[in-house]
């Protein structure tokens, strides 16, 4: 990648995390922070610390994540790590400026409710542009590669640990809250990362393979990829179809193959990330 490029990207990804922050913050001290609800990870125990202490919430999110900004710049990089710094800096910050406005609602509900969406959004930005607000998710990477467990795994069983230990805190109410809240950020953030319109990639082996490509791109308007296999059982060569699609044509892309070949073998995939190549849609017939 060519310095002028990179350097672009760069500031790119730190203009997102700063976003990313901010959006956060105003999250925690806006919605979640004056019902005393909390969010999971390293974020919570900032908030209960702060809360058991008087000390500034800010102030716990720096000290808690030392330790854990130092595995991970072992551990995992230091690209990774100073993203992560920077984030975490930047909603130290924005906490303490948010902390003056007072709380926009008083009912539980709806303070989880939004609060959950704003920090999955916040939390997604950060994400996504390779940061992380909590030390918890870089104990689970380490951790996912000494044990049999997911790293999403690992991370629901810290957080279990930790919304358990608000109930002692703040009440047991306040605890199933937090849950609500939790559970809700954690698929704002799913799709903040993977975007609305989740793209699949489908793989289609049939003898009419030919005539799938071409109707897929006619009526579709998706490029199409040929690939080369060979039947295990029977020893034939196969043509294998390989293409992206949104989630919103895998039905219309279904009805496609079965009206061709209804012996077709398809198989459809997650794809978190699509670069390069032709996935725009291209003019349908």
């Amino acid at each position: 990648m060519p310095k002028k490029n990179k350097t672009l990207t760069q500031i790119k990804r730190y203009i997102i995390l700063f976003i990313g922050s901010i959006i956060y913050a105003a999250g925690l001290e806006i919605f979640l922070v004056p019902n005393n609800v909390i969010d999971g990870g390293v974020v919570g125990l900032a908030i209960m610390a702060s809360h058991l202490t008087g000390l500034p919430l800010g102030l716990f999110l720096i000290v808690i994540n030392i330790p854990f900004i130092y595995l991970g710049y072992k551990q995992i990089g230091k690209t990774f790590t100073l993203s992560t710094i920077f984030a975490i800096i930047s909603l130290s910050y924005w906490s303490n400026i948010f902390l003056p406005i007072p709380g926009l609602t008083n009912d539980l509900f709806l303070a989880s409710v939004f609060g959950g969406i704003i920090l999955g959004v916040g939390v997604g930005l950060i994400v996504r542009y390779g940061g992380s607000l909590d030390g918890s998710e870089i104990i689970a990477i380490l951790m996912d590669r000494q044990t049999s467990f997911s790293v999403g795994e690992i991370v629901l069983v810290i957080n279990l640990f930790i919304l358990s230990a608000a109930g002692l805190v703040f009440g047991w109410d306040r605890a199933m809250y937090s849950l609500v809240a939790y559970f809700i950020a954690s698929k704002i953030i799913d799709i903040t990362i993977e975007g609305l319109d989740e793209s699949k990639a489908v793989f289609v082996v049939s003898d009419q393979a030919d005539d799938i490509a071409s109707a897929l791109m006619a009526r579709l308007g998706r490029g199409v990829t040929f690939l080369q296999g060979k039947g295990g059982y029977s020893g034939e060569e196969k043509s294998i179809l390989y293409a992206v699609i949104t989630r919103l044509e895998i039905s219309k892309f279904k009805s496609i193959v079965m009206d061709i070949d209804e012996s077709a073998f398809v198989t459809i995939n997650d794809v978190h990330d699509v670069m390069g190549g032709s996935f725009k849609k291209k003019a349908i017939h």
